[in-house]
């Protein structure tokens, strides 16, 4: 039987943001749930009527009210929300002036900084005018090459506050990433820096942002803002200006262009670890109402909150984070190394910034773990009431891990949903109780289902992880996919009119979600489908294994696993770690899960976002190419793994 790690106390329930959505429910429109479940199906079969209760309870704010909430309802992509709406999504994040703290940095290298909701807005101010100079105007694009510090967060709200598309990378992407992603969406404007930190080395950008003169052709200005240097040379670089001397206002207002709901917001990146990356747009008004309802509801956020996720600008949890200035919460950024100069780096953050709300991905928690990092001994933690994890799947020892060595009472969300959606699928609930291993529910609004390879429904079964109704959060395009060629291939190609997200999960009898990889990935040795999270599971709890990767071999008319594993210091693999290894996986999953090789190897292959890359290691050992090594933090670890002496043996 499946008990619960934590449950919530009654006074937790009673002051959560969803007992007061739960009475305004009833209040304004007489609704009445008794649970969780009932709300939620609710929400995806009366999408018209639980859409404009997230708008008006998280008090959106728009010039112009909607004349339909959803248009074209039952077909996957095309449908509209809210038609006839207008409003600006920085005015949204802006809507807070007073001198209540809006943003709090933290660098490793000892930076740091405290930002006002007054300053903040007056910083947007002064650059969004500056943008406006320049003949910025509605649907340009402006990038930003930087680190996860305020500047970004300005830079952002400036060019959206215009109606400009905001797109960005963080610094540690080289030369060719960056023009695989803003060469093929042609900025006017990049916002940039002179280097950054990380694990205690200082890295100068500026060689790179004098290349990127050069090939992004449609440049009319690049702005540099000093990090490592104060006054950094930018001579050699053409069209570059120093962000002070381009600000040319002092004290100027700031006009909010209003814009229609579907308006181009972002532009995200797919990982590009199999081509270019693809170029994802999503929508001002769609963003803003699902941040908001997973924020306010599911993270049960308030203004009173600080909220800290370990983050680049290159990934999507920079996006969702940003948005909690919607609610007139602090947010914390960190730039660095997560784990420097110690393991418990981002704990002493916590305590010394008083965070409530803790984003963190399952790598770090994994690694505090291995290396017996325990805060609940060494740390107060006094102000810590949820921890979010995301990026890959929250094994069940790391949910044992956190109440036992971390805090126990602590609201554990593991989260998953992506750079497609910009938000969750599947996610965390302040009144709900947590169960080892699974996140907690789905979200309200989303038609989450599993299904067998036959398209039917399942639950208490492994299949594909699927979302049978439009959201509003849905990308708007693909940049240059005028008929929607690439995006219907990529989400509705397995199940027409069916949004296929590429996870291989389960829906458990508890309503909640355990994800087990990515379907693309996933081993089929003998017939049988092995998501690898169940490999992983059982590998990692290991104290000898620091990280595995497993894949699929080809071999002899059939698919064989191969395990990866990269060990502790001085801990070599001899048989006996071997059959260790095996034995777990045999008693703990299956004897079919069992590796037919275990390799030892010096690093495991990861995006920059830090997400194993599997299908690069596939390609690898298949002598197959591996298209976009820029998309990788560590490409040339991808070298030991060609041509293994140990993968051509019986």
């Amino acid at each position: 039987m499946t008990t619960a790690v934590w449950s919530p106390s009654f006074s937790r329930i009673e002051e959560s943001n969803f007992t007061r959505y739960i009475s305004y429910l009833h209040a304004q429109h007489n609704y009445v749930f008794d649970n969780y479940d009932d709300l939620y199906s609710w929400s995806i079969h009366e999408p018209e009527k639980f859409w404009p209760t997230i708008w008006k309870f998280c008090e959106i704010k728009s010039s112009r009210t909607w004349d339909t909430v959803i248009t074209n309802e039952y077909n996957m992509p095309g449908t509209k929300w809210f038609t006839g709406s207008k409003l600006n999504f920085a005015e949204n994040l802006l809507k807070r002036r007073d001198e209540n703290t809006a943003i709090i940095f933290k660098g490793e290298s000892g930076k740091s900084l405290e930002l006002s909701y007054k300053s903040l807005y007056k910083s947007v101010a002064q650059l969004a005018n500056a943008l406006l100079d320049e003949n910025i105007n509605k649907g340009d694009r402006v990038a930003g090459y930087l680190p996860n510090f305020p500047e970004t967060i300005i830079a952002m709200l400036a060019t959206t506050s215009i109606g400009a598309i905001w797109s960005s990378c963080s610094p540690d992407f080289g030369t060719h990433g960056v023009l695989d992603r803003f060469g093929q969406i042609q900025p006017k404007i990049l916002i940039t820096t002179d280097g950054y930190s990380y694990n205690g080395k200082t890295i100068s950008i500026l060689p790179r942002i004098k290349e990127l003169s050069t090939k992004l052709l449609d440049l009319q200005k690049i702005i540099i803002v000093p990090y490592l240097e104060s006054e950094p040379d930018i001579k050699a670089i053409n069209k570059a200006v120093m962000y002070s001397d381009f600000i040319k206002h002092a004290d100027v207002a700031l006009s909010f262009q209003q814009l229609e709901f579907n308006h181009p917001l972002y532009i995200m990146y797919s990982s590009g670890t199999t081509g270019k990356p693809k170029c994802i747009v999503h929508g001002s008004g769609g963003t803003l109402l699902q941040h908001l309802k997973e924020l306010v509801l599911h993270t049960d956020l308030k203004s009173a909150d600080r909220i800290f996720y370990f983050t680049t600008c290159g990934w999507m949890m920079w996006n969702w984070l940003v948005s909690s200035l919607a609610v007139g919460a602090t947010v914390v950024l960190y730039d660095g190394s997560p784990v420097y100069p110690k393991l418990s780096s981002l704990f002493d953050l916590i305590d010394e910034v008083k965070i409530s709300i803790f984003g963190t991905s399952a790598k770090f928690l994994a690694a505090t773990q291995k290396a017996d990092v325990t805060p609940k001994e060494s740390h107060k933690l006094a102000s810590l009431k949820t921890i979010l994890s995301t990026g890959s799947p929250l094994l069940a020892e790391q949910f044992d891990y956190v109440y036992r060595d971390i805090k126990d009472d602590v609201l554990l969300s593991s989260i998953s949903g992506g750079t497609d959606i910009i938000s969750c699928f599947a996610l965390g609930n302040p009144m709900l109780p947590v169960y080892r291993g699974q996140l907690q529910c789905r979200g309200l609004g989303m038609a989450v289902d599993v299904f067998n390879k036959e398209g039917q429904s399942v639950q208490g079964e492994k299949g594909e992880l699927v979302c049978k109704r439009p959201f509003p959060s849905m990308p708007i395009y693909f940049w240059n996919d005028s008929e929607n060629e690439k995006y219907n291939k990529a989400y509705f190609k397995k199940f027409p009119n069916v949004w296929a997200h590429g996870d291989y999960a389960e829906l458990t009898k508890q309503n909640g979600i355990i994800i087990y990889g990515r379907s693309d990935t996933i081993l089929n040795p003998g017939g049988v489908r092995i998501g690898t999270a169940e490999i992983y599971r059982q590998v990692e709890i290991l104290p000898e294994v620091l990280e595995s990767i497993v894949v699929g071999q080809d071999w002899q008319n059939d698919v064989r696993i191969i395990l990866f594993v990269k060990l502790q210091k001085n801990t070599s693999l001899d048989k006996k770690l071997v059959d260790k290894i095996k034995n777990s996986i045999r008693e703990n999953a299956s004897p079919r899960h069992v590796p037919k090789k275990i390799i030892q190897v010096p690093d495991i292959p990861r995006t920059i976002s830090g997400k194993i890359v599997e299908l690069a290691v596939q390609n690898v050992i298949h002598n197959r190419p591996v298209k976009n090594l820029d998309a990788l933090a560590n490409p040339t670890v991808l070298d030991y793994y060609r041509d293994l002496p140990e993968l051509e043996k019986n």
